[in-house]
């Protein structure tokens, strides 16, 4: 038994899976998938809004070179770091750990995979 979800993918295709679920997660603060993939990705996000939470030149490129550079805000050009660092992080400045969600949505229509919301507290 493995001590992750492989989820049928090869290691590379996983780590560009939980990237691009972690961009958009920080990018819209609330994201829907499988329940599965939603319990991996939870200590993924925690480690970066913890990183955010150090917010030293250093943690900052540690997120950057994990997340993808995507803007989040169209008005203000800020990408996905700048949001964990501005806004996500200065939001979980009290509460050490747990700043994520996870809430069943029910079945998917089609495959009738478990859905899950996965957002931040």
């Amino acid at each position: 038994m493995s001590a992750y979800a492989k989820l049928g993918r090869d290691s590379s295709a996983r780590k560009a899976l939980f990237r691009d679920l972690a961009t958009d997660l920080i990018i819209n603060e609330r994201i829907e998938t499988t329940v599965s993939k939603a319990k991996e990705l939870r200590p993924i996000i925690e480690k970066m809004v913890t990183l955010g939470k150090r917010g030293d030149l250093h943690a900052r490129r540690q997120v950057a070179a994990y997340i993808r550079k995507e803007v989040a805000n169209e008005e203000t050009g800020q990408d996905a770091v700048q949001k964990l660092f501005d806004e996500i992080a200065p939001r979980f400045e009290d509460r050490q750990g747990g700043y994520t969600r996870v809430l069943k949505a029910g079945p998917r229509r089609g495959d009738a995979a478990e859905l899950a919301i996965i957002e931040f507290v």
